[in-house]
């Protein structure tokens, strides 16, 4: 089974971004197994050279799955996200200094796309392994967003049926009394449960 699994690089007062991190240790831990039926991919945090990449990837690749990962900076649980809404509008420009406001992704697309990851699968199984997860009904509206909604229209235009939808990660926990977020190896452990779920569709 081909599964597509792509993060996000930095950005803004994210210095460092664990979906990045999370995505090249289970990169390369495949490339060390020998699996080629992952794909894993650092994305731009760019709306257009993200844009642009995704669906390339989508048209290339043809995975059988898409699973995206973000970093939602506020949470403390793996999120397991509902919707991606037809909108980019927020208040931080992207690594390219483009801002946008009331912007649509898709002109002529629906207004939001259901995930299409089996999620309640994905949270039976994190809290089996102890990880804190809930759901969440939309990804916002920046890049995390963007990119959960390209990916859902591409799938829905090439009818294949792949999952596809999106996962945030909270920030990697740091020593101190105001300490959140999750360790990094709790979220790879996270993510990999997720890529098992997935292939044992």
């Amino acid at each position: 089974m081909k599964i597509l699994l792509t993060g996000f690089e930095p950005f803004g007062p994210v210095r460092v971004n664990p979906s990045e991190q999370i995505v090249r240790r289970i990169g390369e831990e495949a490339r060390k197994r020998g699996n080629r039926e992952l794909r894993a991919e650092v994305l731009p945090t760019e709306f257009v050279a993200a844009d642009r990449r995704m669906r390339q990837l989508i048209l290339e690749y043809q995975p059988d799955a898409v699973l995206c990962l973000g970093v939602a900076p506020q949470r403390e649980k793996i999120s397991l996200e509902r919707f991606a809404l037809n909108i980019d509008d927020d208040s931080l420009p992207d690594n390219a200094g483009r801002l946008r406001a009331g912007r649509r992704i898709a002109p002529n697309g629906p207004a939001a796309y259901w995930s299409t990851l089996p999620l309640e699968r994905f949270r039976r199984q994190l809290e089996q392994h102890g990880i804190p997860v809930s759901y969440s009904n939309h990804a916002g509206t920046y890049l995390c967003n963007h990119i959960f909604y390209v990916a859902r229209h591409e799938i829905e235009k090439a009818s294949n049926g792949a999952p596809c939808g999106f996962v945030h990660v909270p920030p990697v926990r740091t020593r101190g009394k105001k300490a959140r977020g999750l360790a990094l190896d709790t979220m790879i452990e996270a993510v990999e449960c997720c890529l098992g779920v997935l292939g044992r569709k």
